[in-house]
C-alpha cells in the first residue's frame, strides 16, 4: 500500500514527500510506524495544512519524524541519561498513533471505544495494547502529551496537566522535569521551529509551575483571548457560555481549527446548539469532525466552504426550516461535535463546488441563482465563493493608482466610501495617522471581513455600514473618496425605472457634497465613458473569447441609452465589433475572467464622460481641481495575451475626479 506520489524507496530508506526518510526494514519491527505508514486517513489537524486535498495521510509520520530528530538534537542540552531519552523517544512514537492506521486497524480501534478524535487518550490506548513491555507511566505521557500547548491556547484547563504530578514518584523529580521538558520541546518545535521559539518560553514556564504543583487555572478573560482573540469584544451571552458552561467541565479540542474563519454568532450558535445535546460523563468536546466538514480546497488552497456557511447561517435566522442538524458522536468521554445538512442542501452544495471548478460560465451563473432562490446570499453583493478573490484583485487594482488620489485628501476627517478590501483605509492610515479615517460600505460581508482586518491588524480606523445614495453622513466630514464604488452604485441601485440609471450617481453624489465642511473635497477615481458612435474591433486570440463575448451579449443589460450598439461578429476571424462604449465594457469585464463574469457582467463600468462630470459639479457650484482620463495600465497587460484591437488602441478606462466645496 505504498503511495508513490508522497514516498519513494532510495537504498533500503524510504523518503517522505517532505524530505523525512527512516530505513524500510523498520516497517516491519516497529509497530508504531507501521500504523502511521501503513494509513489512508487523513487525521492531521486541518489547521496545519494549506490545502484540505493534498492531505496524504503521511503528514502526521513527517510530524513524529520531525520530534525525534528533535530529541536527537537536544537530548545533550537537557542532559537525558540513555533511560530518559528511551522514555522520550517511546512517547513520541506512540503518541499519534490514532491518527493513522488501516481502514481495519480503525474498526477495531472504534469497537474497543477509543476517542480517536482526542488523539492522546486514543494513542495511549493502543499503546498499552500493541506493546508487550508497554509502561503505565509512559502512557500517562502519552495521555498528557500536548497539554500544555493546549493550556496556552486556552483549549484545555491546567489543571489537565495534574497527573504529570503523580509521576515523580515513579521517574524522580529531577528526571521528570528533564523528560517533560525535552518532550515538549519535542512537541511543539515539531510543528515548526518558529513555533517553539514564539511560545517555548511561555511553555516551559507554564511545565516549571505544574511541577511545582501550581495548578493556578488562568483567569477567565485571559483564556477568553486564549482561545479566540475576539472572545475579548464578544456579547455577554456567548462569553457567559465559555466562563459559566464550557470551561469548568469540558476541554475544547481543535476549537481554533474549526472556528478560526467562523462568526461569533455561528460560533455561538454552534456551540449552544452542541451543549444542549451532550450527555452526563463528557470531559472533552472535539470540533474536529466540523473542522474537516466546514474546510475544502478553492483553486488548490484551504477555504472556508461558503457553500456551507450560507446554509448555515439560512438556518440560524430560521431554524423551523429544518437545513441541519447538530450532532454528537459519543467516544468514551469524548463528544465528537458536527453536523449534518438534508440530503437536498448536501446536492446543492456538491453542485456549486463542481459548477465552479467546471469553468462554464452557465454553471456558475446558476450558483447565484440558485442560492437567491432559496434566499442564501447574505445581499445583493454577495459575492459567495469568489468573495475573497474580488477584494484581493481589489485591492492589486486600487494599488495601482492609489497615491494618485490620496495626494488630494484634505482635513482631518477621511471617508472611503465602498471600502472593499481596506487598502485605502490602510493607505489613507499609514501617510495620515493623525486623521480619523472611516470606511464605509452596505455588503454585510464587507463589513464583517473589515472588522476581522481592523481587529486581527491592529488598525484604528473604523468601518460602518452607510449609502450616500440614502442619505448624508452622519458628520460633516473634510474628504470623501468614491474609489471604483460609484459604477456599483449606478449598476445595482434600485429605482422605479430600474438599475442602470444616472440619478443614482447623483444623489450619491450630491448628499457627499452636502456632508462636506466648507473646503472639503470628493475624490473619485472609477470607470469612464467615452461617448460618441466610434466602433472598436476586437479579435480573440484566445479560443474561448468569442464563446465569452456571446455570453457577455446575453447577460449585460447596461447601455440600454444606446440603441443601435453596431455590433458584428465574423467568425471566421474571431473578430467582434461594437460602439466603443459597449466593447470597452465587454473587454473589461473580460479581464476579471470566468470565475467573477457571473458578478461583473451586472455591472457597468462607465456612466459619465468627463464632461458630464464637469457639469454636473459646476452645476453644484463646485471648484474642479483635477477631471481627467487615463487608460489603467493592467488591463492591456492582462488582456493583451488574449486579444487584438483596431484601432490598435486601448479606449480610456479609467477617470480621476477632485471637486472641491
Amino acid at each position: 500500500m505504498k503511495d508513490s506520489s508522497t514516498t519513494y524507496e532510495r537504498d533500503g530508506e524510504i523518503v517522505l514527500a517532505d524530505g523525512m526518510r527512516f530505513p524500510e526494514r523498520l516497517l516491519a519491527t516497529e509497530e508504531w510506524l507501521r500504523l502511521l505508514y501503513y494509513t489512508e486517513h487523513r487525521g492531521v489537524n486541518p489547521e496545519r495544512v494549506p490545502s484540505m486535498e493534498q492531505r496524504s495521510g503521511r503528514e502526521t509520520l513527517s510530524y513524529v519524524l520531525r520530534t525525534l530528530a528533535l530529541l536527537s538534537e537536544n537530548a545533550t542540552a537537557y542532559s537525558l541519561s540513555p533511560e530518559e531519552y528511551k522514555t522520550v523517544e517511546t512517547v513520541l512514537q506512540w503518541s499519534e498513533v490514532s491518527k493513522g492506521g488501516t481502514v481495519r486497524d480503525r474498526e477495531e480501534w472504534r469497537k474497543r471505544g477509543y476517542p480517536l478524535d482526542v488523539h492522546n487518550r486514543a494513542s495511549a490506548e493502543i499503546y498499552l495494547r500493541e506493546v508487550s513491555s508497554c509502561s503505565e507511566a509512559v502512557a500517562e505521557l502519552i495521555r498528557t502529551h500536548g497539554l500544555i500547548g493546549q493550556a496556552l491556547r486556552g483549549e484545555v484547563r491546567v489543571a489537565s496537566n495534574a497527573p504529570l504530578l503523580a509521576l515523580k514518584d515513579v521517574f524522580g523529580e529531577a528526571s521528570l522535569r528533564r523528560i517533560v521538558l525535552c518532550l515538549n520541546h519535542c512537541i511543539i518545535g515539531g510543528v515548526s521551529k518558529s513555533l517553539w521559539e514564539k511560545v517555548g518560553g511561555r511553555a516551559t514556564a507554564l511545565l516549571t509551575r505544574v511541577l511545582d504543583g501550581d495548578l493556578k487555572e488562568f483567569p477567565n478573560e485571559e483564556r477568553l483571548r486564549m482561545l479566540d482573540e475576539r472572545l475579548a469584544e464578544a456579547d455577554e451571552e456567548l462569553r457567559d457560555m465559555f466562563v459559566t458552561r464550557v470551561f469548568p467541565k469540558y476541554e475544547v479540542w481543535y476549537y481554533q481549527a474549526a472556528f478560526a474563519e467562523v462568526s461569533l454568532p455561528m460560533v455561538k450558535w454552534f456551540l449552544g446548539k452542541t451543549l444542549e445535546i451532550l450527555s452526563d460523563g463528557v470531559e472533552v468536546i472535539s470540533f474536529k469532525p466540523i473542522a474537516d466538514s466546514l474546510y475544502y480546497d478553492y483553486e488548490g488552497r484551504k477555504h472556508l466552504n461558503v457553500y456551507k456557511e450560507r446554509i448555515l447561517e439560512a438556518y440560524m435566522r430560521d431554524a423551523s426550516v429544518g437545513y441541519v442538524e447538530v450532532c454528537a458522536e459519543r467516544a468514551g468521554s469524548a463528544v465528537m461535535a458536527s453536523f449534518r445538512f438534508l440530503p437536498v442542501c448536501e446536492k446543492l452544495i456538491d453542485f456549486c463546488v463542481e459548477a465552479e471548478r467546471s469553468g462554464l460560465l452557465s454553471f456558475e451563473k446558476s450558483i447565484t441563482v440558485l442560492y437567491d432562490m432559496f434566499g442564501f446570499r447574505r445581499d445583493g453583493f454577495d459575492r459567495l465563493n469568489n468573495e475573497s478573490k474580488y477584494l484581493e484583485t481589489m485591492n492589486d487594482t486600487e494599488a495601482s493608482t492609489k497615491n494618485s488620489i490620496i495626494d488630494y485628501t484634505v482635513g482631518d476627517r477621511v471617508v472611503d466610501v465602498g471600502s472593499g478590501g481596506g487598502v485605502l483605509l490602510d493607505l489613507l492610515e499609514s501617510h495620515f495617522p493623525q486623521k480619523e479615517i472611516i470606511g464605509t460600505d452596505i455588503s454585510e460581508n464587507v463589513i464583517e471581513v473589515l472588522q476581522s482586518k481592523k481587529k486581527s491588524e491592529g488598525h484604528k480606523w473604523t468601518v460602518l455600514r452607510h449609502n450616500f445614495v440614502d442619505g448624508v453622513f452622519p458628520e460633516p466630514v473634510d474628504t470623501i473618496l468614491f474609489s471604483s464604488i460609484l459604477h456599483e452604485v449606478f449598476s445595482y441601485t434600485e429605482t422605479e425605472a430600474g438599475r442602470f440609471q444616472i440619478e443614482s450617481v447623483k444623489k450619491a453624489l450630491k448628499n457627499a457634497y452636502d456632508s462636506l465642511k466648507p473646503g472639503g473635497r470628493i475624490i473619485i477615481r472609477d470607470g469612464i465613458r467615452t461617448g460618441g458612435d466610434d466602433v472598436l474591433s476586437v479579435t480573440f486570440k484566445d479560443p474561448e473569447g468569442l464563446s465569452f463575448f456571446r455570453n457577455f451579449m446575453q447577460d449585460f443589460k447596461g447601455l440600454s441609452d444606446i440603441e443601435d450598439k453596431k455590433i458584428r461578429i465574423d467568425e471566421a476571424a474571431q473578430t467582434v465589433e461594437g460602439v466603443t462604449d459597449y466593447m470597452r465594457e465587454f473587454l473589461y469585464t473580460y479581464t476579471w475572467g470566468r470565475q467573477s463574469y457571473a458578478h461583473e457582467v451586472q455591472e457597468q463600468f462607465g456612466y459619465f464622460t468627463i464632461q458630464e462630470y464637469r457639469a454636473f459639479f459646476e452645476s453644484l457650484g463646485a471648484k474642479l481641481i483635477r477631471c481627467d482620463s487615463f487608460l489603467e495600465p493592467g488591463y492591456p497587460l492582462h488582456l493583451s495575451p488574449k486579444v487584438s484591437l483596431t484601432p490598435d488602441r486601448y479606449p480610456d478606462s479609467n477617470c480621476i475626479v477632485v471637486a472641491e466645496k
